[in-house]
Formats: C-alpha cells, sequence, structure tokens
C-alpha cells in the first residue's frame, strides 16, 4: 500500500500505473497501428540523445534484461555504436529468449559485430565486473541499466540482482531505461538490490512510484522521453482511469 504522506505535494504533471503503461502500448499498436518495434526504436533513440546531451564519450556499457526493456538498451547499442561511441552489450540472461521486437534487435545487434557478452558467462569466470567496468582497458564512462521494465514486480532475483550490485559498485556515470531495476514503479519501494541512477529516462509519462519520497535517491534526475504515442492515447488511458 501506498502511504499517502509520502506522496510530493509538490508534483505535478501525469503520473501513470503499470497498466496504464501497457495499456498506452497496447492502444498505439493495436488501434493506432504503430508497430512495436518503432516505438521500440524512439525510445532507444530518445535515451541516446540524452546522453549526447550529457556529452557522451564512451566507452558505454549497456545492460540488457530478456524483455521489451532490454530491447530499447539493444537499439541504444546500436545508435551510439553509430555515433562513434565504444559501446560493450551485457546480456542478463539468455539471448535465446528474446521474442518479438526485441529479438529482432538483438539480432540486429549481432550483425552489426556489436561486442556482446553474457553476464552469465562473465560471472562463472569471474570477470563479470571487470566486463562492466572498462572497455579494452578504458574506464566505463556510462552504465545503462535496460535489465527490468515496468512490468518486473518484486525484488531482482539471482543474475540480474549481481549484476546490479556491481554495476552499483562500479564508480560512473548511470542512466536508467523507463526506471531504474529492482524500483517498483508504482509503489516506488526500492527492493534490495536496485540501480542506482543518476537519470532516468522514462517513456510516455512518469509512473505513479516516481512522486513518492522513497524512490528520489534511486532515480536521480527524471527526463520523459516521447516514443511517438499521440497525446490523445495518454488522455485516453488517464481518463478512464
Amino acid at each position: 500500500m501506498i502511504d499517502p504522506d509520502e506522496i510530493d505535494k509538490s508534483a505535478d504533471g501525469i503520473f501513470i500505473t503499470r497498466s496504464q503503461s501497457r495499456a498506452i502500448d497496447q492502444l498505439a499498436i493495436h488501434k493506432f497501428g504503430i508497430p512495436g518495434i518503432v516505438l521500440m526504436e524512439n525510445a532507444g533513440r530518445g535515451c541516446t540523445e540524452q546522453l549526447w546531451k550529457q556529452g557522451c564519450q564512451g566507452p558505454v556499457v549497456v545492460l540488457c534484461g530478456p524483455g521489451n526493456n532490454g530491447g530499447d538498451g539493444l537499439v541504444m547499442a546500436r545508435q551510439l555504436a553509430l555515433g562513434g561511441v565504444e559501446v560493450r552489450l551485457v546480456i542478463v540472461g539468455d539471448s535465446t529468449g528474446y521474442q518479438g521486437d526485441a529479438k529482432i534487435n538483438f539480432e540486429i545487434a549481432t550483425r552489426f559485430g556489436l561486442p556482446i557478452v553474457s553476464a552469465q558467462n562473465e560471472l562463472e569466470q569471474g570477470d563479470l565486473e571487470a566486463a562492466i567496468s572498462s572497455c579494452h582497458g578504458v574506464a566505463t564512462e556510462w552504465i545503462v541499466d535496460a535489465i527490468l521494465g515496468t512490468g518486473a514486480e518484486g525484488p531482482p532475483r539471482r543474475l540480474a540482482a549481481e549484476v546490479i550490485r556491481i554495476a552499483n559498485r562500479v564508480s560512473c556515470r548511470k542512466m536508467a531505461v523507463d526506471l531504474p531495476s529492482g524500483l517498483d514503479c508504482e509503489t516506488g519501494e526500492a527492493h534490495e538490490p536496485t540501480f542506482r541512477a543518476e537519470i532516468t529516462c522514462t517513456f510516455v509519462a512518469s509512473k505513479t512510484g516516481f512522486s513518492l519520497s522513497r524512490s528520489r535517491a534511486w532515480l536521480g534526475e527524471v527526463r520523459v522521453i516521447g516514443i511517438g504515442v499521440l497525446p490523445c492515447i495518454l488522455d485516453q488511458v488517464v481518463r478512464e482511469a
């Protein structure tokens, strides 16, 4: 349950729930005919533009989970590489489990020849922290968290948890895609562990948990990224809540 006293009374703008976020995507795809892969491309490009605005020069390590949040990270890696930035993809899970739009972007990343490592393999070899903290001997400038999306509930498990703990130990700048992995998008609860971001690039609108004071230390600066969703879709979903 959300404690009403925790709500930031000064927060303005629109805040959406987990189910509303899902409904917005479904309306955009099925009612307005915007392919999911277009939404994913817009999401990844929008986050990449925020890195450019920060003067990103790399290296950048992108931590990609098995779902659509990971797909957004795969788009980011490709866009950064096209811009001349050294990128390393760390796949948090089984890459053969990618489906739909995320699978397409994983296949593109593979054909592009982007450096891809398995977090599980690196962990077993004792090299995971090295793979995250540097690229070819150069210290990582940014870590991008694209492990877990708004659909995740409860604490990160096993491999994801270990990757988050290592990422938090690395001294560099950090960005979260849509929300920091480990943070509940509705309650603002930071599970153990939760990725600690300097910047959170969230899509369409802030999430309800972002308005709670307990989430601020993990979110950093929140920037709302447009992904091509018509304003009327957001209005409809919020109005019907």
